[in-house]
């Protein structure tokens, strides 16, 4: 892929996603990009993932996943969390995640391995065309509305915001 495609969404930490200790439980982090790579394919599908989960009958299980744990995400905290397309096989898409603080640091990196499936026969099928194309292309960015929230669905071109405003999600 040329140029990298990346997806960004700003996240603020909920006490929910948190141990006793008021940091991210582990498993928190797979939930949080398994809904990024969700929110990744809305963007890029005309009926978004539901449309290729369900109507298309295409499952998208992760067949290999490598995790480093860098520094903890507390309560509270503002972070980033990006996937970049690594690579678009034949059957699979490997995937790069990170979540990141304000300050740039990583918090977390891992690299992901889909396999498209048959949800009728769980057998491995070819990257859709009209999908693999999507990826290729990426999502089509949108300027986020005045007040926009930072769960918010709106895109952006850029890969930072102007000081004094953020951006909830973000392509590039």
């Amino acid at each position: 892929m040329s140029p990298a495609h990346i997806f960004k969404r700003q996240h603020k930490i909920h006490f929910s996603e948190c141990d006793p200790a008021g940091i991210v439980f582990y498993p928190q982090y797979f939930v949080l990009f398994n809904d990024l790579i969700e929110r990744w394919v809305d963007t890029l599908m005309p009926d978004g993932y539901h449309g290729v989960i369900g109507a298309r009958r295409m499952g998208m299980p992760t067949v290999h996943l490598e995790v480093d744990f860098n520094a903890i995400s507390r309560f509270g905290d503002q972070v980033w969390l990006e996937l970049e397309v690594v690579r678009v096989g034949g059957k699979s898409i490997t995937l790069a995640w990170r979540c990141t603080g304000a300050g740039g640091e990583v918090r977390m990196a891992a690299t992901q391995t889909i396999v498209m499936t048959s949800l009728d026969t769980h057998l491995a099928i070819p990257v859709p065309d009209d999908l693999r194309a999507a990826m290729e292309r990426g999502p089509a960015p949108a300027c986020p509305e005045k007040g926009a929230s930072n769960d918010s669905d709106h895109r952006s071109a850029a890969t930072s915001a102007p000081a004094g405003r953020s951006y909830p999600e973000t392509t590039v």
